[in-house]
């Protein structure tokens, strides 16, 4: 006959039984998850061991991936009614012919911003333009601030600026006439460029000078009043604004709003046509 002794006991061998199997079970689940998380972890390690050592696949993911944000925000966008928003591209920076001024010397920072005022446009854009007027002028030894000028007087910074006889962008370089420098640019169009067509005006400049044997000669044959009496005063104006830049470089007061006669109409005519032509010749 059962006691109660025996069933207290009994009551007592089955809980440490149960106890003794949920520990079990749970050492053995421990076990698992822990070489279940060290296989997860040695396939993420090999992944990203291959990914980082092969260059195209981590590019082809990359781009994949700002595709899919890309398209999910163009269809945010749409679904919100902003078609501008939805046309967004994040690469457009790339595109645009600007340089912050502090990343410019003091020399440089201090003509830019004159610049700026004196011809009202952004200092960013212009900054790019006296950065590369530097960069070109020291290899082409020519002086910045004169091609700074030239750009003044030709076309006062509009980079879309063009003559009635075709003279384009911000040198008004003579695109029909000087189109295979624009070739190492990808073609004409080129001119548009506001550092393309600085590289290929300051080109110009330079074989003017060469072959005219003088600045003020040089500035004449660039202008194509070469074959004509007078150069409706031209070159007086572009040096007497490469003189202004001079002394703002040399850091001192100049007034943005100093004067110079208004632009001249020289490239205009037939005979600044032809004389750019015969420089080819």
């Amino acid at each position: 006959m059962t006691t109660r002794q025996d069933l207290i006991s009994l009551a007592r061998h089955t809980r440490e039984a149960a106890s003794l199997f949920v520990k079990d079970i749970g050492n053995g689940l421990l076990v698992v998850s822990h070489n279940t998380l060290a296989l997860v972890g040695l396939a993420v390690v090999s992944v990203l061991l291959v990914f980082t050592s092969q260059t195209g696949l981590r590019e082809q993911v990359e781009s994949a991936t700002l595709g899919w944000l890309n398209a999910r925000h163009e269809a945010r966008a749409e679904a919100e009614g902003n078609t501008l928003l939805a046309a967004a591209e994040p690469d457009a920076i790339a595109r645009a012919t600007a340089t912050d001024p502090k990343e410019l010397s003091r020399q440089q920072a201090a003509i830019a911003h004159w610049l700026a005022r004196r011809y009202s446009v952004a200092p960013e854009p212009i900054s790019r333009l006296v950065q590369e007027a530097w960069s070109v002028g020291q290899r082409a030894k020519v002086e910045p601030t004169l091609i700074l000028a030239i750009m003044a007087i030709e076309s006062r910074f509009n980079p879309f600026a063009q003559s009635a006889v075709g003279a384009q962008g911000l040198m008004q370089v003579m695109t029909r006439v000087h189109d295979d420098k624009y070739e190492a640019f990808g073609g004409n169009l080129a001119a548009f460029d506001p550092v393309t067509n600085l590289r290929v005006g300051v080109q110009v400049l330079k074989e003017c000078i060469q072959r005219a044997g003088s600045l003020e000669e040089g500035l004449r044959y660039y202008v194509g009043a070469a074959n004509l009496a007078e150069d409706t005063g031209y070159t007086a104006r572009v040096l007497a604004e490469h003189d202004l830049l001079k002394a703002v470089a040399a850091g001192r007061s100049v007034p943005a709003t100093t004067t110079v006669r208004p632009i001249r109409e020289a490239a205009s005519s037939p005979a600044g046509e032809s004389a750019q032509v015969a420089l080819l010749r």
